[in-house]
């Protein structure tokens, strides 16, 4: 299991077209992630309600968590952590 604690850089939270964006690079990436709150429960990275019912505000920290193999889930979750704390900024150039 691979694991990444991040703060939250969106000035929004994870919320409303954040929260899409993250789910958008979550279904892309094509690796089971999950997402929580510290001491939360995991919920899944590609569902909207479920990433925007954690009510993830900017500077809280969150845990991002996959149980795909190192190799496949360390980089999908680098870039996600990337996503979560730096906003548009991490966005890969389209």
């Amino acid at each position: 299991m691979a694991e990444r604690r991040v703060t939250v850089g969106w000035a929004e939270g994870l919320h409303a077209r954040p929260a899409s964006i993250f789910v958008r690079a979550a279904t892309a990436l094509g690796v089971p992630v999950t997402i929580a709150k510290p001491n939360g429960t995991p919920v899944n990275a590609a569902s909207m309600l479920a990433v925007m019912t954690l009510g993830a505000h900017h500077g809280d920290e969150v845990v991002l968590t996959s149980e795909a193999e190192a190799d496949t889930a360390d980089p999908a979750l680098e870039r996600l952590a990337r996503l979560v704390q730096g906003g548009l900024d991490a966005l890969p150039p389209c």
